[in-house]
């Protein structure tokens, strides 16, 4: 029996393909992994894109419209071309100073979900909006559900958030006609 296992071990035929048998599905994975994780980051910094993207361009002007809304939202879903746009929940908004330290919602609107109320109090951060002013902010926000084979493992699609303040370039506040 000895010189059974004796054999075996000092044959080395075969022991390349059985070496690549035990590391190619780790391989794999890995690269499956890698590709997922590219995909990932790609789609945050396109969220990212648009949360600036959607706050900058109405903080161009000094008056928007619905349509106005609606077309910032469709260059939204071009920043996140390949990515499916019906993922997005996309809400522009317009804060304006309070008089107390804080903000009101003056106007919003939204993609793929419900605008923020008129009148909603909103904390900003500090230096934004300097308190008695009357000024405001355009506040851009995104929440996109990221959904990939991969998340089927991690228990469901991952939730990626961006959010960016615009001071209005043309006037002190930004009106929705």
């Amino acid at each position: 029996m000895l010189k059974l296992f004796a054999r075996f071990a000092k044959n080395h035929d075969g022991l390349a393909a059985l070496e690549f048998a035990l590391i190619a599905p780790l391989m794999i994975v890995l690269f499956y992994g890698a590709v997922e994780l590219s995909t990932a980051i790609d789609c945050k910094s396109r969220v990212n894109r648009v949360g600036f993207t959607v706050a900058d361009l109405v903080a161009q002007s000094s008056a928007v419209s619905s349509a106005d809304t609606t077309n910032v939202f469709n260059c939204a879903n071009a920043i996140l071309y390949p990515y499916a746009s019906g993922n997005a929940k996309i809400i522009v908004s317009s804060l304006v100073d309070n008089g107390k330290g804080g903000a009101t919602v003056a106007w919003s609107d939204a993609q793929n979900t419900s605008a923020r109320s008129k009148g909603t109090t909103m904390t900003v951060p500090a230096g934004l909006i300097t308190s008695g002013s009357g000024g405001s902010v355009i506040y851009g926000e995104i929440s996109y559900s990221f959904t990939a084979p991969i998340t089927y493992f991690l228990g469901g699609p991952i939730t990626l958030t961006s959010s960016f303040y615009a001071k209005p370039r043309r006037s002190t506040t930004v009106t929705h006609t």
